[in-house]
């Protein structure tokens, strides 16, 4: 067995919720470190003075199960297990591969004394049959493949290597933690991430659609890998590949978005990417079109297209997206007036706008950047990050911050 690495930020979570009457959920890509959490959690109990006769703790995915395919047959199985005196601690692995699984799980929980976790690779999981039944009875938390700091703790580094170096191979190789074996071995890595790549798309995507097309799947897959941080909408991407004839479109109009839509959201089911819509800041409403897509993970985006550097600008933004969820913010892309900012970041008691840019150096930049959000009539903070070193650190009121640093922060 290969050595666990702690994830604290995620052990956290599951710690904080132990013996809390709600059923644990953690959702993410394939791969992105769900089971090793759940072996580490296993681990703590232990470690807590848990009996081992007290957990019972199955990946459903192992041929071992395969006759539990429906709830009745799973249910029946681990309710034998189940201990008579104390609390016993159920945790289930991908647990998407039984049939209405939720039924047994709200049965265990009226049932018996138990504490249940739970992992799943697609928002399916949460689908509204589950929701219903559940309802406010249970918590999520959003697992995420490994985070820049998280990638420095993972990874071992010569001395010599800079923290610019790092990042750069953090932007090259994503932070998918089985990378960590190839110890930055570029083929080996790609290959790696094909393969989770292919079993998102035929296990997770294309198993539960049927008639979806995997030729099509994956067209819409590297237009949007092209084109993160770019605004787009359905029906630009049909036009798009209608025009190349990809999508026939007959005499229907429109036919080209909705087909791209149901495709961009089987993508966002399986945790491939984001889509984040657009909010008008002045006018304080969300508007309909044109939002960004962001991809889960950088490395997806370099096996399928290849690394260049050319794209660093949104590359980065990419990360800047990926760091604001880890941090519990919810994002929308700003429009202010004519201009842009790239996120507008909420939580209940707290706002951040963000502009992300490779450099302010030129004078240009600087005030392309800093425009929309001068032009911000409230007080909450604002912010530009890039990868300049400057003595500069404020412009009006407005902070500016090396990328790094703020990764590193928090």
């Amino acid at each position: 067995m290969t050595e666990l690495i702690n994830r604290p930020q995620y052990l956290n979570q599951l710690i904080q919720n132990k013996d809390v009457d709600l059923v644990k959920i953690v959702t993410g890509i394939r791969r992105c470190g769900k089971s090793s959490l759940l072996d580490l959690f296993h681990q703590y109990l232990l470690e807590q003075g848990v009996p081992d006769s007290h957990i019972i703790h199955m990946n459903l995915e192992s041929l071992r199960y395969r006759d539990l395919t429906d709830y009745l047959s799973f249910y029946d199985y681990v309710s034998k297990q189940i201990a008579e005196e104390g609390k016993t601690y159920l945790i289930f692995d991908e647990l998407q591969a039984v049939e209405h699984w939720e039924k047994a799980i709200e049965s265990f929980r009226l049932d018996f004394d138990v504490d249940i976790y739970i992992t799943g690779s697609n928002a399916y999981l949460l689908s509204t049959e589950f929701s219903t039944l559940l309802s406010g009875r249970y918590v999520e938390i959003r697992m995420l493949p490994l985070s820049f700091k998280e990638f420095l703790d993972f990874y071992e580094f010569a001395a010599d290597v800079t923290m610019d170096e790092k990042f750069q191979k953090y932007l090259q190789f994503g932070g998918m933690p089985i990378l960590r074996e190839y110890k930055f071995n570029e083929a080996r890595s790609n290959q790696a991430l094909e393969g989770i790549y292919s079993t998102v798309v035929l296990r997770d995507i294309l198993q539960r659609n049927s008639g979806a097309d995997q030729a099509m799947l994956q067209k819409i897959m590297l237009f949007l890998c092209s084109n993160i941080g770019s605004i787009t909408s359905p029906n630009s991407i049909g036009n798009v590949l209608s025009n190349e004839g990809d999508i026939h479109t007959g005499k229907q109009k429109n036919i080209a978005g909705k087909t791209v839509d149901k495709y961009i959201s089987m993508l966002c089911n399986a945790f491939v990417f984001f889509s984040v819509g657009r909010y008008d800041v002045k006018g304080k409403q969300l508007l309909k079109t044109l939002g960004k897509n962001y991809i889960i993970d950088m490395g997806f985006r370099n096996m399928l297209l290849g690394y260049r550097d050319v794209d660093r600008g949104h590359i980065i933004e990419n990360i800047v997206f990926l760091e604001l969820l880890r941090r519990d913010y919810r994002m929308y892309i700003g429009k202010v007036g004519e201009t842009e900012v790239d996120f507008v970041a909420e939580k209940p008691n707290d706002k951040v706008y963000i502009q992300v840019t490779e450099s302010m150096q030129s004078p240009e930049t600087r005030e392309r950047e800093l425009r929309p959000l001068r032009l911000i009539p409230d007080n909450y903070e604002k912010i530009v990050l890039s990868m300049d070193r400057s003595f500069i650190n404020s412009y009006d009121g407005i902070k500016s911050e090396n990328l790094i640093d703020w990764l590193l922060t928090e």
